[in-house]
């Protein structure tokens, strides 16, 4: 099988699990990675990658790739990413797309001139049981829908001395919490259901006005507590969490709660659907389980193995029942599928969400911005 040679542009936290993915797929080779943390360099020397660029555009214009994978702040993201197009390389771009929807139509107009593929990584639905969930409603096991919930919390910016780049609307956006965890939100819900999310009411909360700098370090890592170790002030510019209401298409109802300063979530995303036939309960922190719900019967918990799944998606399932799968598993399954459509493999279920999916992610966060200032609902 034909290599396809790949390079990743930001080596951060997520980055990282790029590459860890990656090296899953035999037809992968990672030539070449990029960060302007020069502590990477050796970093890239001691996971295998060949060569290593402080600058991401002289990789660019020096090493001949496939597809290169985005994964930098999201300030960067429009700017990197036409970079990546202009070169004639596929690319799989970290969420969101971009910071405003304008920039994303503009990426999506050079990837259709180019003739070239791209990708957003919305990973929670390539989770074996959101999977699960979504042919199971395209079946009509559910039935009609009754009822949506969906909730994701985390605790990681709980206190005022966490600090993350992503506070900062210059490097962040805007919006954090919703931008950052409801676009998982957003499109899983769209994912599962067949259909669009089209207008929101939302409202913000921002739990401080000040957070305190200190060493920056990556994502999710631990930072001190002791009020002694307090950094520089900082102005919080966008919101900690978020109360959002949505229509679907059909004229559905749902709710939608994200934080990020929830005490004790670390990375809880759960989603409830019920129908008139039965409902199903899943959470990130159990992703090998799916909750079902039933109103006459008794209610099912299954477990992500073969004889469990619906037909179509058994091809995805490498293990067997009790062998847990999770989110670095959903990483590859989603990168898979992508290098599938690249190397015209056709027995792919699901289509990558691409980058027009993203933009539309994004006129969801742009509306719920909107809707939080007018106190109004807002059409997306």
């Amino acid at each position: 099988m034909k290599k396809i040679r790949v390079g990743v542009i930001g080596l951060g936290f997520i980055g990282k699990q790029h590459v860890e993915a990656l090296r899953r797929l035999p037809y992968i080779e990672i030539v070449a990675g990029s960060d302007s943390n020069l502590s990477m360099r050796e970093w890239c020397e001691k996971n295998g990658i060949q060569k290593y660029y402080s600058d991401y555009k002289e990789m660019l214009t020096n090493e001949n790739m496939d597809v290169v994978h985005n994964c930098t702040p999201n300030n960067f993201h429009y700017e990197v990413s036409c970079e990546i197009l202009k070169t004639g390389c596929h690319v799989y771009s970290e969420k969101p797309l971009t910071i405003k929807s304008v920039e994303g139509e503009s990426l999506i107009e050079l990837a259709d001139k180019k003739g070239l593929k791209t990708a957003v990584n919305f990973n929670y639905r390539n989770n074996l049981m959101v999977q699960e969930i979504q042919q199971r409603i395209q079946n009509g096991r559910m039935g009609m829908i009754s009822h949506i919930q969906v909730e994701y919390l985390q605790d990681w910016l709980l206190y005022d001395t966490d600090f993350d780049w992503r506070v900062q609307k210059d490097k962040g956006g805007e919006s954090r919490a919703v931008a950052d965890i409801g676009s998982h939100c957003f499109d899983t819900i769209q994912f599962i259901t067949g259909e669009k999310i089209v207008s929101v009411y939302a409202m913000f909360h921002k739990q401080y006005q000040k957070r305190y700098m200190t060493k920056q370090a990556d994502t999710f890592s631990l930072r001190p507590m002791d009020s002694d170790s307090k950094g520089e002030p900082v102005s919080v510019e966008n919101e900690d969490a978020a109360i959002i209401l949505f229509r679907l298409e059909g004229g559905m109802v749902g709710n939608i709660n994200v934080t990020q300063v929830c005490a004790g979530k670390k990375n809880n995303l759960k989603i409830l659907i019920s129908g008139t036939k039965e409902a199903y309960e899943w959470q990130q922190e159990t992703p090998a389980n799916l909750w079902i719900g039933h109103k006459d019967s008794g209610n099912e918990i299954i477990y992500a193995g073969k004889n469990n799944l619906s037909e179509k998606i058994r091809c995805f399932a490498d293990l067997p029942d009790g062998h847990s799968v999770g989110w670095k598993d959903a990483f590859e399954k989603g990168f898979e599928i992508f290098y599938g459509s690249i190397l015209n493999e056709t027995e792919a279920v699901y289509e990558s969400p691409d980058f027009a999916e993203g933009w539309y992610v994004t006129k969801i966060v742009e509306a719920c911005l909107k809707s939080n200032q007018t106190g109004q609902w807002q059409n997306v």
